[in-house]
């Protein structure tokens, strides 16, 4: 019997549980009561209440621009819809970056204000103050490695991570830093494959992908983007469960034409 089938509740032991067991766990965004609902219903281990509804939710190019607040709004409303999934929420960019005072006051706002179970942090050895601070307050925190959308200007390229050695190094180094520090788990994002599973055989901690292979303890991805509502967005690693964007835009269509046509609504849909 999985772990999955039997646990009434999805914690941070429960993921390292996962792990030692060899269960992958699976991990989706979401961002509104509504969705998350579904998506917890469904059996969806970790909920990511990510900063990729500046994107997704708002129509911002990159991540960078959502705030603190923003943050706080989307994660109350996933928590309140949620009864089994752990959910983890995304320190906006500028939340944290600058002071580790600065990043506990934003994480302790996260947790006090949407109720929500755990942050997630992009970076290493540079925000490592941060993360201890964050730590030692009893908040868990899950790191995210690879290709960090947060500094997107840095990179300059949403392409592929950690391709030359020297990156892989500090990549791996960084992993295992985290690990020490007391993160609970993971997030690699689009580096190879082969880097990836060496990443999840090395440390003890749930390591979970997106665009970074087969081998690594887990997976996630972007709801919007799975559910197919975006159909601009066609990276390698992305694996399209319906064609939302068809379906919702015929549906659309044909309510409009039954209201012009003034078929809708009909006898039996008034009072």
């Amino acid at each position: 019997m999985s772990i999955h089938s039997e646990i009434k509740r999805i914690t941070t032991h429960t993921l390292q549980e996962m792990k030692r067991k060899g269960e992958k766990i699976a991990c989706l965004t979401s961002y509104d009561y509504s969705m998350a609902k579904i998506v917890d219903s469904a059996g969806v281990d970790v909920i990511l209440v990510g900063d990729s509804a500046s994107n997704v939710m708002a129509g911002h190019e990159t991540t960078l621009p959502i705030t603190l607040d923003q943050m706080i709004y989307h994660a109350s409303g996933v928590v309140r819809a949620i009864e089994r999934a752990l959910v983890v929420v995304d320190l906006p960019f500028g939340s944290y970056q600058s002071d580790p005072k600065e990043a506990l006051r934003s994480a302790i706002r996260i947790m006090k204000e949407s109720g929500g179970h755990a942050v997630k942090m992009e970076g290493g050895s540079e925000i490592k103050e941060s993360i201890k601070r964050i730590l030692n307050a009893g908040i868990p925190v899950m790191g995210h490695l690879g290709l960090t959308p947060q500094s997107i200007y840095k990179f300059g390229t949403y392409t592929v991570r950690a391709k030359e050695e020297a990156e892989a190094e500090q990549l791996l180094e960084d992993a295992k830093l985290l690990e020490k520090l007391g993160c609970f788990a993971l997030v690699l994002e689009k580096i190879p494959a082969s880097l990836a599973e060496k990443v999840a055989k090395t440390i003890s901690i749930p390591v979970i992908g997106i665009g970074a292979g087969g081998g690594v303890d887990g997976q996630v991805l972007v709801i919007h983007d799975m559910l197919g509502m975006n159909n601009e967005f066609s990276p390698r690693f992305l694996r399209r469960y319906l064609d939302l964007y068809g379906q919702m835009t015929k549906a659309i269509g044909n309510y409009v034409a039954d209201v012009k046509s003034k078929d809708f609504p009909n006898k039996n849909e008034q009072y």
